[in-house]
């Protein structure tokens, strides 16, 4: 068994408050666990209005099929609309 995380950064130029900030990530956040059943949490930046620090979590059986799940949900954060992908790390547990 394999438990991969994948800690995103991600900025939030239009941004001019912590609820609209909220909002984006939010909706970022749904799209991700309906898409690709994983778990997602903010873990940092809470009080920052354009910055976010997120980690989705998977487990597999294939530490392959964990990376890939992982690089795709790297690519998709990169292409939603709102905030900006500014780093990634995945770690394989």
């Amino acid at each position: 068994m394999t438990i991969g995380v994948l800690y995103l950064d991600l900025l939030v130029p239009g941004a001019r408050s912590l609820k609209e900030k909220r909002r984006v990530i939010k909706g970022m956040k749904d799209r991700m666990r309906g898409q690709f059943n994983c778990s997602v949490a903010e873990i940092d930046y809470q009080d920052v209005w354009t910055r976010c620090r997120l980690a989705a979590c998977v487990v597999s059986g294939d530490s392959r099929h964990a990376n890939t799940q992982l690089n795709e949900i790297a690519s998709f954060a990169a292409r939603q609309f709102g905030a900006e992908l500014a780093d990634y790390r995945i770690e394989m547990l």
